[in-house]
């Protein structure tokens, strides 16, 4: 392993243990027993050692969905994730991201193409997971989409609700990823109609 990555290394175990928000220079490089320098001579920049510590995050959690084993369903797939969700690497690695949307990094063209690749990975990483459950590989993607952008909803709830008013919503999500999985449309409840106005 380079010095890079290994810095790298240091610098995500450490922000795993204190988050992302508010990471300077200095601090974490003291932190992980180095110098500012060294972290700007082999990552140039704060946001660009910021991007590396999101994608390096993402790697670990793309390792630990890669070594969660199939289940009997799509619905009990999906709950097991969700109790993977709120374990280590896959907790710490989820707040990772939730913190570097929130300081707008995620959105920054420089940085676009590193997060949208690592996001490619990890939808592929959950896609293969769910076939592992016994999702469809022609309907997958479509229980992705809503299975992803669901449990990080409910992985934010974690904060403020309680965990098994959580696991009865994750279990009613599962539920509905298991029905789109065995070919059910949600497209087939029409839309509803516009309200009419009353005079």
């Amino acid at each position: 392993m380079g010095r890079r990555e290994d810095l790298l290394d240091q610098v995500t175990d450490h922000v795993f243990e204190h988050g992302l928000i508010g990471l300077t220079l200095r601090p974490v490089a003291a932190a992980i027993g180095t110098s500012d320098r060294m972290l700007i001579y082999h990552f140039n920049s704060r946001d660009e050692l910021v991007a590396a510590v999101v994608t390096r995050a993402e790697d670990r959690a793309i390792a630990a969905v890669d070594a969660l084993p199939g289940t009997d369903g799509v619905r009990q797939g999906v709950n097991a994730l969700w109790a993977a969700l709120q374990t280590d690497p896959l907790h710490r690695a989820t707040d990772i991201y939730v913190q570097a949307a929130a300081t707008g990094l995620i959105g920054q063209e420089r940085f676009a193409a590193i997060v949208c690749e690592a996001n490619d990975r990890w939808v592929r990483a959950l896609e293969d997971y769910l076939v592992r459950c016994g999702a469809p590989p022609e309907r997958v993607a479509r229980v992705v989409r809503l299975v992803d952008s669901s449990l990080y909803g409910f992985h934010l709830d974690l904060s403020t609700d309680r965990p098994d008013e959580l696991a009865m919503g994750v279990d009613d999500l599962a539920a509905a990823a298991q029905a789109i999985a065995a070919g059910w449309d949600p497209a087939a409840l029409g839309r509803p109609e516009a309200p009419t106005s009353v005079s």
